[in-house]
């Protein structure tokens, strides 16, 4: 297994693309994190951690390691790291694939409130007309709840991966790690006595879940639209990626 693919990961397809591959014997998985997470999900094959430097230090990074291809399988909403890939990828003269799940869509009992940001979902919140102290359950990186700190009268709870000191004193934390089921997720939201979901449309099977309890439960969910998606080629699943990668990996 002489030649390398680049997986840029943090999320379920990157870690079963990941797998596929290293079971395919095509070639050797190596997935970069960011590093935000202080103990990340085992992966098959190399794990990296940490930045490369923008897309300049990618490139470089990419001729170094003679990468038979770069799979940007990042979060939907990591719009610099993907831009960085499509440039660096570029500079290196290295195939790239960008992996990117399909967003979710609402059924027909949904309650969804789309809009565009998080400085428009604050706004929403403050347009529901919810009593004072109801609880909204941010399902949000911690990176990503600054604007709902000024929402007035509401309490918030914000799930995180890693323990860490709530972001304002208003917001209880909480600690878990996905997938959720929708059972124990109906079960979370009840108990909290939640009012209200704010989510990005993120896309996956795991992430669902707390959709599917919002519904049961009957509670609204203000939902972030997606960015543009990365520059094509784009697949939509990881079957779709390693056909991709076999023709480039001549197997």
């Amino acid at each position: 297994m002489g030649e390398r693919v680049l997986i840029l990961g943090g999320t379920e397809e990157a870690r079963a693309l990941a797998t596929a591959l290293a079971a395919s014997g095509r070639a050797e998985p190596v997935t970069a994190l960011a590093g935000r997470t202080a103990d990340p999900a085992p992966v098959a094959g190399t794990l990296r951690s940490g930045g490369f430097g923008g897309p300049d230090g990618l490139a470089e990074h990419l001729r170094a390691g003679r990468y038979a291809a770069v799979i940007d399988a990042t979060h939907p909403f990591a719009r610099q790291i993907s831009a960085h890939a499509a440039t660096a990828a570029r500079a290196a003269g290295t195939p790239r694939l960008a992996l990117v799940r399909p967003a979710w869509r609402p059924a027909d009992s949904d309650r969804w409130i789309e809009v565009d940001d998080e400085d428009a979902a604050a706004a929403a919140l403050a347009g529901l007309g919810l009593p004072e102290g109801a609880v909204v359950f941010l399902a949000l990186g911690r990176q990503r709840v600054a604007a709902f700190a000024t929402v007035p009268g509401l309490r918030f709870v914000l799930r995180t991966v890693d323990p860490v000191e709530p972001p304002w004193p208003g917001c209880r934390m909480l600690v878990g790690r996905g997938p959720f089921e929708p059972g124990a997720e109906r079960a979370l939201l009840a108990r909290e006595r939640v009012a209200v979901l704010v989510c990005r449309n993120s896309g996956g099977a795991s992430g669902r879940a707390k959709l599917d309890a919002a519904r049961a439960l009957g509670l609204p969910a203000v939902m972030i639209r997606r960015p543009p998606p990365p520059e094509p080629p784009i697949a939509v699943d990881v079957e779709a990626a390693m056909t991709w990668l076999a023709e480039r990996l001549g197997a």
